[in-house]
């Protein structure tokens, strides 16, 4: 009964927190917007600068729309990934999914100066990035799925992960020696990561792939509980292992292929974020887990934007450095402080 109670009151800070991190999102940067500025805007007001119209509408809240996809999107791969390889230090970036969506990416800006062939150009060329980050995302996640079924030792697979990763940053790094340096500027500025500069058009793409990720989500969410104690057990219960799997890795696939595509490489999101959802939910329930690992992403995301735009500063700081200078201790801390094995 007292999990009854306290799951509805801590979704429902939750949400209070992310709306408030949303409009200090909107509020905050090189020009301070007043709250009850955006908070009269929203119900049908009206500003009394017509800069702020512009600033808001044109740059910060599709910046802020766009923590939100990526950080709901990031955790819920990480979720995924952690109850497929039933490992708490898998996650996109861990196991070179996020390694392969960059390469993907490398190859469609970069191999123009290699070996004569350009895909990257003009409003195409946008769409592009999309296609070949989610397509380099699910190769690595398919590779990663064969070494499982061969393998069963998670630590076995965490090396295997970061060979692959190795592997995707040495040939990202020879088509950077033979690139030209108007390629390898783009390539360098989309890894640091970014959460602005996407267009109306693009946010409503991240929207539908983001969607399309769910869905294999909401269709076996029952069946992930099973799969954390072991496949022959999963199997007992009359659950399909095969197409299971499948829908793991198609879902995590196009849920973190997007995320880089249209952000960058964003780091320790997918691993830490799960974890925390465990931490303040004291719950092994994927329909608890699920929902609240994509709370808790967006509301990470949120925060770490926030802090990257150096309130009262024209400059801001890549993503992908605040989220691992927030993650890494984070993750760390988790580390030393719970015992995964009973977990996993």
């Amino acid at each position: 009964m007292k999990n009854k109670l306290t799951y509805p009151l801590l979704f429902f800070l939750g949400c209070l927190g992310c709306l408030l991190l949303f409009l200090a999102n909107l509020g905050i940067g090189s020009v301070t917007i007043p709250f009850q500025e955006i908070v009269g805007r929203m119900l049908g007001g009206s500003f009394s600068r017509n800069t702020w119209e512009i600033i808001l509408f044109e740059y910060r809240l599709p910046k802020a729309l766009t923590a939100i996809l990526a950080g709901i999107t990031l955790s819920v791969s990480g979720l995924q990934m952690q109850t497929f390889f039933r490992n708490p230090l898998a996650g996109p970036f861990v196991l070179g999914i996020s390694s392969g969506a960059g390469l993907g990416v490398a190859l469609l800006v970069m191999a123009g100066s290699a070996f004569g062939w350009s895909l990257y150009a003009g409003a195409a060329g946008l769409w592009a990035v999309v296609a070949a980050a989610t397509l380099g995302a699910i190769l690595v996640l398919l590779l990663m799925s064969l070494t499982a079924w061969k393998v069963r030792d998670s630590m076995t697979l965490l090396i295997v992960g970061l060979m692959f990763g190795s592997a995707a940053s040495a040939i990202v790094s020879v088509l950077a020696y033979f690139s030209e340096a108007e390629q390898l500027k783009v390539y360098t500025v989309w890894s640091m990561g970014s959460l602005g500069g996407t267009s109306g058009q693009q946010l409503h793409a991240f929207l539908i792939a983001s969607l399309i990720g769910l869905i294999p989500v909401l269709a076996f969410i029952k069946s992930y509980n099973a799969m954390l104690m072991g496949e022959g057990y999963a199997s007992s219960m009359g659950i399909n292992i095969h197409r299971l799997r499948w829908a793991m890795i198609i879902s995590t696939g196009i849920l973190a292929g997007c995320a880089t595509a249209f952000c960058g490489p964003i780091a320790f999101i997918g691993i830490a974020v799960p974890h925390m959802a465990r931490l303040l939910f004291k719950t092994g329930d994927h329909r608890i887990l699920f929902p609240a690992a994509a709370l808790l992403g967006a509301m990470v995301l949120l925060a770490c934007d926030a802090v990257s735009q150096l309130p009262g500063s024209a400059q801001t700081l890549p993503i992908n450095a605040v989220t691992s200078l927030v993650g890494a201790p984070m993750v760390i801390w988790l580390i030393l402080r719970r015992n995964f094995s009973k977990e996993f």
